[in-house]
């Protein structure tokens, strides 16, 4: 059997970035409801809380955890389209769960500062905080693996149940069942152990990979590599969320209306619905391209990538239009709050995001032909520019001058990775293929 018939053909990656779709659709849709939910039935403040605990949350597991599940799935993919049978999991899950016991020593240590001055002395707040971190490392191993199997399906039931299951909380709260923050918040933590009740399911369905002799086969990726890929990742991934939450943060700090990084956050919930969608097509589009590096030419890997990006940019342009005609209407009747949003701000998120998404697709290349290292410099570089931009007093107006540097920041990013995958044309990457006798098996 050969390794081109075990990889999935690109109809299938179609039909698979389809079904993942309609999960986190709906995922976003439940998550924008989840915060919707909670700004009706709690106070600003308390609201406010629970947005920086989201903040704090994704960006302390987007930064320890998402790096392991692309590395598990971009080597599960490859040795999949290879043909080979390998223990791809034990390096990502010794450094998955390295990176949660970081996380837990640091969050003990640091409790004070973070319950007294992050949450304003909440104690539940702190604790769904460490909990529901260390229930995510589990998820995000879960997702891993997963999309290295292209059990779509299975992935977008995880992440719906996840979103379905948090959002339960504050709807209990606002039928009468349960009251207050606090119940609000516990479906934060509650939702990513919820999620792993798939897990069971894919275990059962998974097919077995080819069995490829160890000595007929290159080296594959060693503990160095995957160990650099992760850092790489998580610089990536940090810089992609000081995009989403830097303003929120920097506004907290200096602004001298109480609520206005409340505004700002909810501002930039039209980047993270989009985004969340998008991580349907990421999440199938980096195991793809990861199997098109190892087995098929540059031309097939450039069209899926060109494919991707002309269907971002489209979506990215309708949800401009659709911000510069409606959005001040449609964030204070969903939001409640009584804001003056102004539509062309609006409409600059919505470029920004499309630019984001389009860079997204870039990144995938980049990583699917071994090219972290330079995609992690061009987000950081994007990232610092924009922490800045917000920190300067160029633009008085404090949610205008976040909306602007999002999207000039998400266009330099775009064209850095652009630049880095239009250099990357038959760079390679990571395992190395099997020689024919042993593909032929």
């Amino acid at each position: 059997m050969s390794a081109s018939r075990s990889a999935r053909s690109p109809a299938s990656y179609g039909r698979g970035a389809r079904i993942l779709s309609v999960g986190i659709a709906a995922t976003g849709v439940f998550t924008f409801a989840y915060f919707a939910v909670a700004s009706h039935v709690l106070s600003d403040v308390e609201a406010k809380r629970l947005d920086v605990l989201w903040s704090v949350m994704f960006v302390i597991i987007s930064v320890i955890y998402r790096p392991i599940e692309q590395l598990l799935s971009r080597t599960l993919a490859r040795e999949r389209a290879l043909g080979v049978r390998r223990h791809a999991v034990r390096t990502p899950l010794a450094l998955q769960a390295t990176f949660a016991a970081v996380f837990l020593a640091l969050a003990l240590a640091l409790r004070d500062p973070l319950e007294n001055e992050l949450f304003d002395g909440s104690a539940t707040l702190y604790w769904v905080l460490v909990a529901g971190t260390l229930f995510y490392a589990a998820s995000y191993f879960a997702r891993g693996w997963l999309a290295g199997h292209q059990q779509f399906g299975l992935y977008g039931g995880l992440v719906l149940m996840e979103s379905v299951s948090r959002f339960l909380f504050p709807l209990a709260v606002a039928v009468g069942i349960a009251s207050g923050q606090a119940a609000v918040a516990l479906g934060i933590a509650a939702a990513p152990l919820v999620s792993l009740f798939v897990v069971p399911i894919a275990f059962a369905r998974r097919d077995q990979p080819i069995d490829v002799d160890a000595e007929e086969i290159a080296e594959g990726v060693t503990v160095r590599e995957s160990g650099g890929f992760a850092v790489a990742v998580a610089g990536i991934m940090l810089a992609e969320q000081t995009l989403l939450n830097a303003a929120v943060l920097t506004t907290e700090i200096t602004a001298s209306d109480a609520v206005l990084a409340g505004i700002v956050f909810n501002v930039f919930l039209i980047t993270r619905a989009p985004l969340q969608l998008f991580q349907a097509v990421q999440t199938s589009l980096l195991p793809h391209l990861s199997g098109l590096a190892a087995t098929a030419g540059d031309e097939a890997f450039r069209r899926a990538v060109r494919v991707t990006v002309l269907a971002t940019l489209g979506f990215g342009a309708a949800v401009a239009l659709g911000l510069l005609a409606i959005g001040p209407w449609a964030m204070s009747t969903v939001f409640g709050q009584d804001y003056d949003y102004g539509r062309v701000g609006l409409a600059l998120v919505g470029v920004g995001m499309g630019l984001h998404l389009m860079a997204g697709t870039f990144n995938q290349s980049a990583l699917a032909r071994g090219r972290a290292g330079r995609a992690a410099a061009a987000w950081l570089a994007a990232a610092a520019g924009f922490v800045a931009w917000t920190l300067l007093p160029v633009v008085d107006d404090q949610l205008l001058r976040a909306e602007i540097g999002y999207a000039a920041a998400t266009a330099l990013l775009s064209a850095l990775l652009w630049r880095t995958h239009a250099g990357a044309r038959g760079a390679g990457g990571g395992i190395a293929a099997p020689p024919a006798a042993a593909r032929e098996r």
